[in-house]
């Protein structure tokens, strides 16, 4: 049995097929102006609508389409009531005609689901579907610390923890962007970071399993543009994660921690979690990190055997 998936978020566009041993995703980063920090909602519907059927076109040359037993497809941002963005209008859309032309049920996720099970999936640790455990979702509007359990066919989540104001991605694009690098900054900010033996020291602010990066974007933006500073910027970001994720591992008394989205891509941050967390932590393989449409495939097979 093998799935498709298609997910249409704030930065990507991705189309993946999974026959749960093996799988192939197809993205495509949406285009942002140089200089913006992202893009409005009705330019990625737009980029979406253009980019998904060349995607799929692209993927039904890879795999026998006649096999796909089910269509999954993320509709909202979470899995939580009211949760809209309408990005993801563009790929419910497309993913209603596949499902149809192939006669075939089309199962309804959300991105943020997606994100999990694609980390999951990618570092085999299946077991995680059986109980409580601690996911981190590190992604380019999202930080947060959530008590998750997989029940049905979705991930029922509770936020413990997480930002009160700009997320990690926000704070990294932001101080990219003004460094003159293109958005999404997070792999030419890296890049840039390990070049310096030395880090501009930023403030933490953490409160619990809670965090604050604004502070830590005013004392950037005042700061001289160099490679210091955005090792600065990534040790920070690496530093309030382990704070407050290990506060939250004291207070559940849960050990088990999936790290998951784009954010998690990074090297400094992922390093800095690997060696520091007081519990087992798995992380979604880079390529799986960022924004993809794998978990989603994933998903529909899972809630296709469950049918």
């Amino acid at each position: 049995m093998s799935t498709l998936g298609f997910d249409t978020s704030n930065y990507t566009a991705s189309v993946a097929w999974t026959d749960g041993r093996t799988d192939e995703n197809i993205r495509r980063l949406l285009y942002v102006k140089q200089g913006e920090r992202g893009i409005r909602q009705s330019d990625g519907v737009f980029q979406h609508m253009k980019l998904i059927p060349e995607l799929f076109s692209q993927i039904s040359d890879k795999i026998d389409i006649a096999s796909v037993s089910a269509v999954g497809v993320s509709t909202r941002p979470r899995t939580v009531e009211g949760s809209y963005m309408p990005v993801f209008l563009a790929g419910k859309g497309y993913a209603e005609v596949i499902s149809t032309a192939l006669g075939v049920p089309l199962y309804e996720f959300s991105h943020q689901d997606g994100h999990v099970m694609a980390g999951i999936y990618s570092c085999g640790a299946y077991d995680l579907l059986k109980d409580d455990f601690l996911s981190v979702h590190l992604s380019g509007g999202t930080t947060e610390i959530l008590k998750s359990r997989y029940e049905g066919i979705n991930f029922v989540h509770k936020i413990i923890g997480g930002t009160r104001d700009i997320s990690a991605g926000q704070l990294i694009d932001r101080v990219g962007v003004a460094m003159g690098l293109s958005f999404p900054a997070g792999k030419a900010l890296e890049t840039l970071a390990l070049t310096s033996d030395t880090a501009e020291k930023l403030p933490v602010s953490a409160d619990g399993s809670y965090m604050n990066f604004s502070g830590a974007e005013t004392r950037a933006m005042r700061t001289p543009k160099s490679a210091s500073l955005a090792l600065g910027v990534l040790e920070c970001v690496r530093d309030t994660l382990v704070k407050t994720i290990n506060h939250a591992i004291k207070e559940t008394g849960i050990r088990r921690i999936l790290i998951a989205g784009g954010v998690a891509s990074n090297g400094i941050i992922r390093e800095g979690l690997r060696n520091n967390l007081n519990g087992d932590t798995y992380f979604a393989k880079k390529e799986y990190s960022c924004d993809n449409a794998v978990g989603i495939a994933y998903l529909a097979r899972l809630a296709h055997k469950e049918a």
